[in-house]
C-alpha cells in the first residue's frame, strides 16, 4: 500500500515540479524585465527592499505558518472527526487570519518610514523616501498572502497539489502585463501597485476548486482546534522566520554596498529558484501525508517516508548546488546582463550567487525536516535550529563582510543554513529508526565525490567555451551554459553508476517497473 503511495507521490511531485518551474520561469522574466529597465540603481534597490519586507517576513512566513501549524491539525481533524468539522475548523482559522494580517497590514503601511530606516540604514534620503512610498503600497499583500495559503492548506490536505502550484504562475503573469504595456508610463511606484494586484489574484484563482470540494465558508472566532493550531504556530512563526530574517541582516550590510541590496536579492532570486522548485515541491506532497502518518501514530511509516525523501532529494539537489557555483556567472550574464545591465552588475551578482550555492543542500534537509517536526505537531526542536541559524548569521555577517564584501554576506548565509540542517538530522535520528545509517551515510559521500567532479567538469567546460565562442549574442550565452549542464548531467550520472550510488539502482528499478506496466 504504501509503495503505491510512493508511486503516487512520485507522479504528484513531477507535476508539481512543472507547475512550480513555470511559475519560478515566469518569476524569473518578471525580474529580468526589472533588471533591464531598473539594473542596480536606486530604483530597484528601493523596491527590491520595498518588496522584500512583506514578502519574507510575512508573505513567506504565513505560508510556512499556515503550513506547519495548519495541516497538521486540519488533517487530524480530517482523520478522526471528518470533512464537515475540519471545513469548520478552516473557517475559525481563515478568519481569525484574516483580522491578523489586516491588522498587519495596516500597521505596516502606518510606520513604513521607520521600518526602511531599520531594514535599509544604508540608503540614502531619496532612496529611503521611495522605499517607504512603495512599501505603504506593498504591504497589503500581507492580507492577501494569508487568505491564499490558508485556502492552499485546505486544497493540500484534500489531494489538491495543481492549483496551488500555480499560484506564483498567476501572479507573475500580471506582473509581466505590466512590464510589457505600462512600466514606461507608471514606472517603480506602478509596479508595485502591479504586485499588489498579482497576490490578489492568488485567492481568487482557488475558489472554483474549493466549491469542487463542497467547501463553505462558515465564519467564526472560536474553535476548540485554534488552540492547538496556535501552540504550534508561535514556534513554527519564529523558525519559519530564520531564512527571510538571515537575508534581511545580509541585506542590510549589503546596504552599504553600491548596488550590493539588489544584487543579492537577484542572486537569492536565481537560488531559490533551482532549489525551491524542487525542495518545494516535495515538501509539499510529503507534509500532508506525514502529517496523516502523525495522526494514527505510525512511527515506521514516517521513518520510511523521512530517509526516503531525504535520500532521493540529496541526489539530485548535491548536483544542482555543484553545477550552480561552477556556472554562477554564465548564468547571470545571460539571463540580466541586457539593456541597463552593465558587468559590474553581473560580478556582484554572480558572486553572491556561487558561494549562496553551498548553502543548498541545508535547505533543503532543513526543509524536509522542519516539515516532519511539524507533523507531529512538535515545534520546539526546529525553533532551536532557527535561533542557532539566526546567531550564527549575524555573527559571520559581522566577520565576512568585511573580509570578502558581498561574497562573505552569502556564505554567512550558506553556513547558517548548514547549521540548523544538521541540529534537526540528528534529532531526526534520534526519533526515527532508519534515518541515520551507515549505508545512508557512505552514499551521502558517494554523492558529494561525484558532485565535486561534475562541478570541475562543468567549470573547465564553460571556461573552455567562453574563451572560443567568437561574439557574445544570445546564441553563444545559450551555449555556455547549456552545454555543460549537459556534460554535468551525464558526468553525474555516470559517476554515480560507476561507484553504485544506491539511488541509481532505485531509479533503475522503477524505470524498468514502468516499463513492464506500459
Amino acid at each position: 500500500m504504501q509503495k503505491e503511495q510512493q508511486k503516487k507521490n512520485i507522479r504528484t511531485v513531477g507535476v508539481m515540479m512543472a507547475l512550480t518551474l513555470l511559475g519560478k520561469v515566469l518569476g524569473l522574466a518578471r525580474d529580468m524585465l526589472l533588471g533591464q529597465n531598473f539594473a542596480t540603481g536606486m530604483a530597484a534597490d528601493a523596491f527590491m527592499a520595498a518588496s522584500r519586507i512583506p514578502r519574507n517576513f510575512f508573505d513567506a512566513i504565513f505560508a510556512s505558518a499556515i503550513s506547519a501549524s495548519f495541516i497538521p491539525v486540519f488533517n487530524e481533524y480530517l482523520e478522526k472527526k471528518g470533512k464537515d468539522e475540519a471545513f469548520r475548523l478552516s473557517g475559525a482559522f481563515i478568519t481569525v487570519m484574516t483580522l491578523l494580517t489586516a491588522a498587519l497590514s495596516a500597521l505596516g503601511m502606518l510606520f513604513a518610514a521607520p521600518i526602511t530606516a531599520l531594514l535599509a540604514q544604508g540608503f540614502d534620503a531619496p532612496t529611503a523616501a521611495l522605499c517607504a512610498q512603495l512599501l505603504r503600497i506593498l504591504f497589503p499583500t500581507v492580507l492577501f498572502t494569508g487568505l491564499a495559503f490558508s485556502i492552499v492548506g485546505i486544497l493540500q490536505s484534500l489531494g489538491e497539489f495543481n492549483i496551488p502550484a500555480l499560484l506564483s504562475t498567476a501572479s507573475n503573469l500580471v506582473i509581466i502585463l505590466y512590464y510589457l504595456f505600462f512600466v514606461r508610463r507608471f514606472g517603480v511606484v506602478g509596479l508595485a501597485v502591479s504586485f499588489l494586484l498579482g497576490w490578489s489574484v492568488q485567492v481568487f484563482i482557488q475558489l472554483p476548486a474549493l466549491r469542487r470540494f463542497g467547501y463553505r465558508y462558515h465564519p467564526a472566532l472560536r474553535h476548540e482546534g485554534l488552540h492547538k493550531i496556535l501552540l504550534l504556530a508561535g514556534p513554527v512563526l519564529v523558525s519559519t522566520w530564520v531564512q527571510p530574517l538571515n537575508l534581511t541582516v545580509a541585506t542590510r550590510y549589503a546596504s552599504f554596498i553600491p548596488g550590493g541590496a539588489s544584487a543579492l536579492e537577484y542572486a537569492n532570486t536565481l537560488y531559490t529558484i533551482v532549489a525551491g522548485v524542487f525542495v518545494l515541491s516535495i515538501a509539499n506532497v510529503i507534509f500532508p501525508e506525514m502529517s496523516r502518518y502523525a495522526a494514527r501514530q505510525d512511527e515506521a511509516a514516517m521513518g520510511e517516508s523521512i530517509s526516503g525523501t531525504l535520500s532521493a532529494m540529496l541526489f539530485l539537489l548535491t548536483p544542482m548546488a555543484a553545477g550552480l557555483a561552477a556556472l554562477a556567472r554564465p548564468v547571470v550574464r545571460l539571463l540580466y546582463e541586457w539593456g541597463a545591465w552593465d558587468a559590474q552588475s553581473t560580478d556582484l551578482t554572480a558572486g553572491a550567487l556561487t558561494f549562496l550555492s553551498l548553502g543548498m543542500l541545508g535547505y533543503g534537509v532543513q526543509i524536509i525536516l522542519s516539515r516532519a517536526f511539524y507533523a507531529e505537531q512538535q515545534g520546539k526542536t526546529p525553533l532551536l535550529a532557527g535561533v542557532i541559524s539566526v546567531a550564527a548569521n549575524v555573527i559571520l555577517c559581522q566577520l565576512l563582510a568585511p573580509l570578502l564584501g558581498l561574497r562573505g554576506l552569502a556564505l554567512a548565509s550558506a553556513v547558517s543554513l548548514a547549521l540548523p540542517a544538521l541540529v534537526l538530522f540528528f534529532a531526526a535520528a534520534r526519533r526515527y529508526r532508519g534515518v541515520l545509517s551507515r549505508a545512508a551515510a557512505v552514499d551521502f559521500a558517494k554523492m558529494l565525490v561525484c558532485a565535486a567532479l561534475m562541478g570541475a567538469a562543468v567549470w573547465l567546460a564553460q571556461d573552455k567555451l567562453a574563451a572560443h565562442l567568437n561574439g557574445d549574442g544570445v546564441a553563444q550565452r545559450v551555449l555556455t551554459v547549456g552545454a555543460p549542464t549537459v556534460l554535468g548531467v551525464a558526468v553525474y550520472l555516470l559517476l554515480a553508476w560507476l561507484i553504485q550510488v544506491s539511488t541509481v539502482a532505485q531509479i533503475k528499478a522503477l524505470l524498468r517497473k514502468r516499463g513492464r506496466s506500459t
